[in-house]
């Protein structure tokens, strides 16, 4: 009998789940945790990837990654690329994400307002959030940026180091967070003029929240320049950030700021006081 219990002694701590954030470990599905960090290994920079690479990425053994791939190929999530050993995400999660990017009407009240702003004083105007290190677009109304072959469609993600719409989100987080979601993911350079140094990002940060607004220009893709504010709720927390883009051949940068960041700052107004009325927001 005691060498049953001393058994079990040392099995219990292998049954705990790793899942620190968790409050309740009893709570935590570990099969369903591996499934999610199956389908977290893809990305817009990975979007194919062999059963070696996601057993890798998802921290699991290549059994196990096998086994949750053959099933999320059952239900949609995964398909098989043709003719190679690669995978890649389905549709059913395609469906998923557009179900929570048309969800809520944030998107349905705000892509309306968009067009005030295109092709009037900007070729492109977008709303994103954040999500870790990234900008996920939630609406982009666009006219006139061809020439860049920029694909901002809803869904894409950027990197929130060195884009406007990212900055002016993160700027309005707590230091440490801001710290975490900048070490999220690595920074490199997009063009000559993007900062990764961690430093001076912090320090960015600092002024855009003071200014109320943040600017790139040529930070993100080459011939582009972009104004960006944040969405805040009725607390002050930032929920999400609008953004406007012109082509850099359209005008410079004074003249865009003059001309946009009126319109832009009235927009943002009106997209916080119709969702703080309407509940939208926290």
């Amino acid at each position: 009998m005691a060498k049953v219990e001393k058994k079990a002694a040392k099995r219990a701590p292998e049954a705990t789940p790793k899942n620190p954030k968790n409050k309740n470990p009893k709570n935590h599905v570990a099969s369903v945790g591996k499934a999610f960090a199956v389908l977290k290994s893809f990305t817009s920079e990975a979007f194919e990837l062999t059963l070696s690479e996601v057993a890798a990425r998802a921290d699991l053994d290549r059994g196990t990654a096998f086994r949750l791939i053959q099933t999320l190929i059952e239900l949609g999530f995964l398909q098989a690329v043709p003719q190679s050993r690669r995978f890649r995400l389905g549709v059913a999660c395609l469906d998923l994400g557009y179900t929570v990017l048309s969800h809520g009407s944030l998107r349905t009240i705000v892509e309306p307002l968009l067009r005030d702003l295109v092709p009037e004083v900007g070729d492109a105007a977008s709303l994103g959030i954040l999500d870790g290190g990234d900008v996920i677009y939630l609406a982009r109304v666009g006219a006139g940026l061809d020439r860049h072959k920029m694909d901002r469609r809803p869904g894409t993600r950027i990197p929130a180091y060195s884009a406007a719409l990212g900055h002016a989100m993160l700027a309005h987080l707590q230091r440490n967070e801001q710290i975490e979601r900048l070490e999220s993911r690595p920074r490199v350079k997009l063009s000559e003029r993007t900062l990764t140094d961690l430093d001076a990002l912090l320090a960015r940060l600092d002024q855009v929240k003071k200014k109320g607004y943040a600017v790139s220009d040529g930070e993100n893709a080459y011939g582009l320049r972009t104004l960006a504010m944040p969405i805040l709720d009725a607390q002050g927390f930032v929920i999400a950030g609008l953004s406007v883009t012109v082509d850099a051949m359209r005008m410079d940068m004074p003249t865009f700021r003059d001309q946009a960041l009126p319109k832009l700052m009235r927009l943002t107004s009106t997209v916080q006081d119709i969702t703080i009325k309407s509940g939208l927001l926290g």
